[in-house]
């Protein structure tokens, strides 16, 4: 088996798969209140194109690690069936879906038993008020019934991803690990990234890593004496606290910004057009769907796939007076 390395020795075992650029919410840091102009059916990959791709991945190119994401993926009608060919690869890859938890009481069943093993799930406030001016949707009880629905299904682990905004929510980090903790849910802060479609972020307005983990100083958090391996987030144990599986209580913060873990990235993505983009802030894609519509052969494919690697830049470079923010916002990207 071949692998998908790059020329820092880095090798891509994850891989992220966007299968739809739309949205049910409109989150003030990803796009505008109107939405974005959507993507064509004709150029998105088809069940069986996003199929292939994975299985191309998986048998030839080791990776052991599938995450669906969006947009919002659990939109995407083919979703059961995907994760079901997915799982039935060999080797299995380990298959999760980022989402933002709409539609997932309903859907955490059928997901199961299709063979996903679980879920991260977005959600940055605990108050319905907050949600609707962050989201632009009176949805926050659907997205606490989805994250429910999924802890009852098994879908386990189930993470919690949060972006705290100064003046919106960061007044909220204690309240939602509590929350977390109460729940047996695991939680991840995430700094918000330079990805929004209207490229309005602002370093300076950003909440800061250490912000996050001086906000939870009551918690009295300790160093996780599990490495973190080539996971993006830091984690920390919460004292006098378990998890549904009855393991030691963590929370998270993935300071992508301010704490990069480049070094360690072990991750490709795949638009939902196709595209491979080998860094989430890569301005430069690699196409995939051309071959696959010409009929080009398995091997050919992951060939490209590997030549798309080799160009992966050593970090991400948003400390870099010559950063460019990425074309495409985070919904056209895959989380």
């Amino acid at each position: 088996m071949s692998v998908l390395a790059d020329r820092f020795g880095r090798v891509a075992t994850d891989l992220r798969v966007s299968l739809t650029d739309r949205c049910n919410l409109r989150c003030t840091y990803c796009m505008p209140e109107e939405g974005l102009a959507w993507m064509p059916k004709e150029q998105q990959l088809s069940d069986d194109e996003v199929g292939r791709l994975i299985r191309i991945a998986v048998e030839q190119l080791g990776v052991t690690e599938v995450r669906f994401t969006g947009g919002e993926p659990l939109i995407r009608r083919g979703l059961v069936g995907i994760i079901a060919a997915a799982a039935a690869l060999n080797p299995r890859p380990r298959l999760s879906v980022t989402t933002n938890g709409i539609g997932l009481e309903r859907m955490a069943g059928p997901l199961l038993e299709a063979g996903l093993d679980r879920v991260n799930v977005s959600l940055d406030t605990l108050l319905p008020e907050r949600f609707l001016a962050l989201t632009h949707r009176d949805r926050h009880a659907d997205v606490l019934k989805g994250l429910a629905g999924a802890a009852r299904a098994g879908l386990t682990p189930v993470k919690i991803n949060t972006v705290l905004m100064r003046g919106v929510n960061d007044d909220e980090a204690p309240a939602l690990l509590q929350f977390a903790l109460d729940h047996g849910y695991e939680l991840r802060f995430i700094e918000q990234m330079p990805l929004d479609a209207q490229h309005q972020w602002d370093r300076h307005e950003m909440v800061t890593a250490e912000a996050i983990l001086a906000s939870l100083e009551p918690f009295g958090l300790m160093p996780d004496p599990v490495s973190r391996g080539t996971a993006p987030a830091e984690t920390w144990l919460v004292p006098g606290y378990r998890d549904a599986a009855g393991n030691p209580a963590r929370v998270g913060v993935i300071g992508s910004v301010t704490r990069p873990f480049c070094g360690d990235c072990d991750r490709t993505r795949l638009t939902a057009d196709g595209q491979i983009r080998n860094c989430l802030f890569a301005t430069d894609e690699s196409d995939l769907r051309g071959l696959l519509r010409a009929d080009a052969a398995d091997a050919d494919i992951a060939a490209a796939w590997q030549t798309a690697m080799m160009g992966k830049r050593a970090g991400h470079g948003i400390d870099d007076p010559l950063f460019l923010q990425p074309t495409r916002p985070m919904s056209a990207i895959g989380g």
